[in-house]
């Protein structure tokens, strides 16, 4: 217990799994907080001089059960593990702490979400600009960005990070800011040093500066990054070679979406009772968990440069042209497997055998779609084939070291690494398993020698292999046997034979261990080194999943490719709400409307009519008609020209906030004041 208080100190708000034996045991207030959202028993054990301590623990092997409901509870889970084998240490095993797990620390597949993003914000509040960072540490993407309070909130509705860092003693200007939704951790004020932080991220991407990051002079932003990767150690995420740049957020790049507007037009969640029915579920037909994040990144963040914006037109064009060259690229990018999550798994060498086979099926898809987009007849497709790398010699390593089917998926079990990898390896596997026919032949031949019929060859963990006599033949045996155990209706016996023959199988069985987890390690190794290729190729995957995804929905719905420009009208004819319309009962249709509205002829159209007569369903289509367009959509409409917006508002609704005491009509007030303070002319 006192090991245990020393551990818990330094994770005192964690939940602490403390390793015993074959058992994660929890203590105390711990016990009671995980039976709690557990549901496994809670019990009471004396402790020394008579006082009582909470107990509940569960069987090692069902962490993978246990972990992720206490995460999705909120709860910071620390992992405390044996670091020395019981076998060989005399009195207490030593003990630390491997892996802290938060809400927004999270490595585990079972914890993850595949089509969504789990990001762990660090927010700094610098003396001019607030500093904001968010990293993916399960697929390593990193992005900073500074500036007004507003601004940063803005980005953390936008990315909804699962746990914000900050610093202590903010509370209140932070709860000011950004609401008191968010799960946050305080750190103190020294983890945000700027000098520091800058050399931090240097040393992690390998650089003498950050200019090529264009952050240089971020310096909220490099404070706020910089705390992120103190965060990664303190919570012993050491590996995290797959982190391998930074990429700046502009305020000038992409169109604002403020909370309001995300959660008015339902972009990422339904507001009614309808359980599906997000803008996001309903445009997405992404066929890989990165094609579907990405999507997510694209719709929580639009674009404002219409060349940018027409080159992802240009190849979803493409794509609704060619069925079938669309259909074989599609066939190819299924078979792709999360390439960022186990680019990440690799840097952290928690990748498992499958995980790895996944890989090198994956690398195979690639090479075939690189191909396939080298022979379009379209430059930009050609453009991407460029950025595809088809990593041959990861490949063919992973089908020359790893067995197509591993018997286990965990390498501690063995059973993973391919014949003819290694000649030790193939001569201790001849002997284990021909082991197996050897021990036979003994059983057959005592059992003629002895003339007892129903002789029998066993093991057991307490005294290795053994020959088993029923009581009826016990006269038989020869005197050169040992007895070692007397059961109710047989005896039990060894020989010289087989303890010889057990030393050598039973040693062929742990060194084979060794081996194929000092090869396996090996091959990690080697695989790391190409990371950074790695993650380009998965980005390019899923940009190309993306406008497949575009493509397919423009051709299931009819939607027509809009035209961008620079200039201030927005006229769409009879366009379509892209969610409703998918949400019709049969036999009925939508009923599309037209708009027109620029800066000379008309600015304001008002609509007026009865309840559920289509008027924010009218101004909700064309917010979203506009913010497809500058993510590279087709859009719901006959046609559609737009000038690009530089920010998007909606109001609509009435979520009262009489919980804290404004009206309906107060909060509309409120909401049409931010607005009207900050209108630009686009």
């Amino acid at each position: 217990m006192k090991q245990y208080y020393a551990i818990k100190a330094v994770h005192p708000d964690a939940v602490l799994l403390f390793r015993v034996g074959d058992f994660y045991e929890t203590f105390g207030e711990d016990a009671i907080k995980a039976s709690g959202i557990l549901g496994i028993t809670l019990t009471r054990r004396a402790n020394g001089s008579a006082s009582f301590v909470e107990l509940a623990g569960f069987p090692y092997h069902a962490i993978d059960t246990y972990l992720p409901k206490l995460v999705r509870a909120g709860e910071r889970v620390a992992i405390c593990e044996q670091l020395e084998d019981p076998k060989t240490v005399k009195g207490l095993v030593k003990r630390g702490v491997i892996e802290l797990v938060t809400p927004g620390v999270v490595m585990g597949d079972n914890i993850l979400s595949n089509k969504e993003n789990t990001y762990l914000a660090s927010v700094f509040f610098g003396p001019k600009l607030t500093g904001v960072a968010f990293l993916d540490i399960s697929t390593g993407e990193f992005y900073v960005a500074e500036g007004s309070d507003t601004y940063v909130d803005k980005l953390i509705s936008n990315l909804a990070p699962k746990e914000v860092i900050f610093q202590r003693g903010y509370e209140d200007r932070f709860a000011g800011a950004f609401g008191s939704r968010l799960y946050t951790y305080k750190l103190d004020e020294w983890v945000f040093s700027e000098e520091v932080n800058r050399e931090k991220l240097c040393k992690q991407f390998g650089t003498k500066s950050l200019k090529g990051f264009g952050i240089d002079q971020f310096t909220g932003g490099v404070s706020a990054a910089g705390a992120i990767l103190h965060y990664l150690e303190f919570t012993e995420h050491r590996d995290i070679a797959h982190i391998k740049s930074i990429a700046r957020l502009d305020q000038e790049d992409f169109v604002w979406i403020d909370k309001f507007t995300i959660r008015n037009l339902e972009l990422f969640a339904s507001n009614g009772a309808r359980e599906k029915g997000s803008f996001a579920e309903a445009i997405d037909r992404t066929l890989t968990p990165m094609g579907g994040r990405m999507l997510k990144r694209w719709i929580a963040m639009p674009i404002k440069n219409p060349m940018a914006i027409n080159e992802r037109l240009d190849i979803v064009e493409y794509f609704t042209q060619q069925a079938d060259f669309i259909e074989t690229v599609r066939a190819q990018v299924t078979l792709i497997g999360d390439l960022e999550r186990i680019a990440s798994r690799i840097a952290a060498a928690k990748v498992t055998p499958r995980e790895l086979v996944q890989l090198k099926n994956s690398l195979t898809a690639i090479e075939e779609l690189k191909r396939l987009l080298e022979q379009a007849d379209q430059p930009r497709m050609r453009g991407l084939s460029r950025q595809l790398d088809t990593l041959a010699e990861v490949r063919d390593r992973i089908a020359r070291e790893i067995y197509p089917d591993p018997q286990n998926n965990q390498i501690q079990k063995g059973g993973v690494i391919a014949d003819g990898v290694d000649p030790e390896l193939d001569d201790l596997r001849r002997i284990a398993l021909h082991g197996k026919d050897y021990l036979a032949k003994i059983q057959q031949r005592e059992s003629e020698a002895t003339g007892i019929p129903s002789l029998r060859l066993s093991y057991n963990n307490v005294f290795g292999y053994y020959i088993e006599v029923r009581n009826t033949h016990k006269d038989k045996v020869p005197d050169t046997w040992i007895r070692k155990q007397t059961l109710a209706n047989a005896e039990r016996y060894i020989t010289e034979e087989l303890k010889e023959y057990e030393e050598k199988i039973l040693g062929a069985e742990e060194k084979m261990l060794v081996l194929e987890q000092r090869i396996y390690n090996e091959l990690i190794g080697y695989i790391r080194t190409t990371l950074k290729t790695l993650q380009t190729s998965a980005m390019t995957v899923a940009r190309i999943d993306c406008l497949q995804s575009f493509a397919r929905i423009a051709c299931e719905r009819r939607y027509v490719r809009p035209v961008l420009d620079e200039g201030k009208r927005i006229e769409i004819k009879q366009g379509r709400h892209p969610v409703i319309e998918t949400t019709m009962p049969v036999g009925e249709e939508y009923i599309p409307n037209d708009i027109m509205l620029d800066d000379k002829q008309q600015q304001i159209v008002m609509i007026t009519g009865p309840n559920m007569s289509g008027k924010s369903a009218l101004l909700r289509q064309t917010a979203l008609i506009i913010l497809m367009a500058q993510i590279g959509s087709f859009v719901p409409a006959k046609s559609a020209h737009i000038g690009v917006v530089d920010k998007i508002f909606t109001r609509v609704g009435a979520s009262d906030n009489i919980s804290q005491g404004e009206s309906t009509f107060m909060v509309e007030m409120l909401e049409s004041a931010s607005i009207l303070n900050n209108i630009s002319d686009r």
